[in-house]
């Protein structure tokens, strides 16, 4: 029964977008497990406060992963 933890930074994706990665990671496991799997098959989403994710030692916000996302 396999087990996929997503954290992401809060506010960047709606509601609509973490449907979809809970969707297509399922069906990404599905595809090597067997559609037998499914049912057991668990995806959690985590929102991590801004600011409480740090890459290179520095904290990154929601701010700037919209930045990044924008190019």
């Amino acid at each position: 029964m396999p087990l996929i933890n997503v954290k992401i930074i809060e506010d960047v994706f709606t509601e609509a977008q973490k449907a979809e990665m809970v969707t297509k990671l399922t069906d990404a496991m599905v595809s090597i497990e067997g559609e037998n799997m499914r049912s057991v098959t668990w995806v959690v989403v985590e929102e991590v406060k801004s600011g409480d994710w740090g890459i290179g030692g520095k904290p990154l916000t929601t701010a700037d992963v919209k930045a990044l996302a924008a190019g």
